[in-house]
């Protein structure tokens, strides 16, 4: 370990359990090859079974369209979707991962926070930050980005209110709108802190966010130069589809990074709240000028050998879309931006790791939104006028898993809220609607991502 790198405490009554506690874990710990093995084995086992029972459903549809096209549309609406949802849940339930804990020393940081055109949001981002009890030292840097508003006024107004000693605010205007990675790459130029990490504009880092990333990142395993914070949702009361998605953030997203940190390659540290190593970020050239710039990054670091965590307890609340319409720009967006990183780093296909899975998982991503998109919802069309090829009785196989892997995700995440003094709202409008129309509106919208990339058609930032 070199010598500036920062020391870990080997005694932390508050975090670290008793010695026999520890013996006791270590008694019932599997390493994380040997739960890989038993998520892949139960996952096949499952879809080995939905094969078997579908196949009436496969014969009939074969009978009516064909077999080409009942074997596209049942093997990405029913038998993929089914293996996934195995392997996650069976991750979730084996996961236990160690805490983090408390270090000796806290490292210098620095915030990025890109900002464009957010005077209504900034302060209180500021605000969240300058609230935050971190024992090191705190550099934030604003980079507007060429706004047209009063977002440099604001930030200037909080940065004289909030710079204290330990605690220093900048503002660093840009002349003109150049792309959020632009501006965080003049912040990575700004500072010489070796860790980073960055926050959106228009978001509230929850009290004992920062301190809880940097103990992520410093107490997993070696060579993680990376760990995403989770993002969850702070404008949920708004609407229907905002309520959505706060089971969108609170049990999807975080789900799948979840699962994937414990393979040791979360596919997305995300720009609204994510620590990285600045050395690591340099060392593959910064942040990508392009849409997609955390997940292509982020894939970046995964290339060159690094290991990409998730810090669960490490929250942020940010403002979704409120509108479909910028909903379905922000979500093309992300499919784009996966797309791109295709492009980038389609070597991690063939890279030998644990996480290779998740970057192949990826790419099924397109052909299963194309068969939901065009053959799963005209079937569920047909179904109400009593044609059954392709939604009916048999489509009521896949609730079993859905309830387990709905059940498992939400018993995980409210135990981590009620650590943080946090507590699940009620919202049972937005789960309803989340568990059984989200993907028809998610699905269609990130479809028109994809060949979007693949066509070339103009990027744009689009959530505004």
């Amino acid at each position: 370990m070199a010598a500036n790198e920062p020391q870990i405490a080997a005694i932390d009554p508050g975090i670290v359990a008793s010695a026999a506690a520890r013996r006791e874990y270590r008694r019932w710990y599997l390493p994380v090859r040997a739960k890989f093995a038993l998520a892949l084995a139960f996952a096949f086992a499952w879809m080995a079974l939905s094969i078997a029972l579908s196949l009436p459903w496969l014969r009939d549809l074969a009978a009516a369209a064909g077999w080409a096209l009942a074997l596209f549309a049942i093997g990405f609406i029913a038998w993929v979707p089914g293996f996934m949802n195995a392997f996650l849940s069976a991750t979730i339930l084996m996961d236990r991962r160690p805490k983090r804990r408390r270090l000796a020393h806290y490292p210098p940081i620095a915030v990025l926070v890109a900002c464009y055109n957010e005077e209504k949001t900034i302060g209180d981002t500021l605000d969240s930050l300058a609230l935050q009890a971190y024992p090191g030292e705190v550099e934030v840097l604003v980079i507007d980005d060429g706004s047209t508003d009063a977002s440099v006024s604001v930030a200037l107004k909080a940065a004289a209110r909030h710079t204290r000693p330990g605690f220093l605010v900048r503002v660093l205007p840009q002349p003109v709108n150049r792309g959020k990675s632009h501006v965080l790459n003049v912040g990575l130029e700004s500072t010489t802190h070796e860790y980073v990490v960055t926050v959106d504009a228009d978001s509230w880092v929850y009290e004992g966010g920062l301190r809880a990333i940097v103990e992520r990142l410093l107490t997993d395993p070696p060579g993680t130069a990376a760990v995403a914070g989770a993002v969850l949702v702070r404008n949920s009361r708004v609407n229907w589809l905002t309520k959505a998605q706060e089971w969108d953030y609170f049990h999807g997203i975080a789900a799948v990074k979840r699962m994937q940190s414990m393979y040791h390659g979360t596919l997305v540290a995300q720009g609204a709240f994510s620590i990285y190593r600045r050395s690591a970020l340099l060392e593959v050239g910064g942040l990508p000028h392009c849409v997609g710039e955390d997940i292509v990054v982020s894939w970046a670091l995964l290339k060159a050998g690094h290991r990409v965590g998730f810090a669960e307890d490490a929250c942020l609340f940010t403002n979704v879309p409120e509108t479909l319409g910028q909903f379905a720009r922000q979500r093309q967006r992300w499919s784009r931006g996966l797309i791109e990183a295709f492009q980038r780093h389609g070597a991690l296909l063939r890279k030998p790791r644990m996480s290779t899975l998740f970057i192949w998982w990826n790419l099924l991503f397109l052909p299963m939104d194309l068969a939901f998109t065009l053959v799963f919802i005209p079937g569920i069309v047909a179904a109400l006028f009593g044609l059954y090829w392709i939604a009916g009785p048999m489509t009521l196989l896949v609730l079993p898993l859905a309830l387990l892997w709905n059940f498992v995700i939400f018993r995980v995440q409210a135990r981590m809220f009620h650590e943080q003094g946090l507590s699940v709202r009620r919202n049972v409008q937005g789960f309803l609607f989340y568990a059984f129309l989200y993907t028809v509106v998610l699905q269609p919208v990130c479809l028109k991502g994809y060949l979007a990339e693949l066509f070339k058609l103009k990027k744009t930032w689009g959530t505004k």
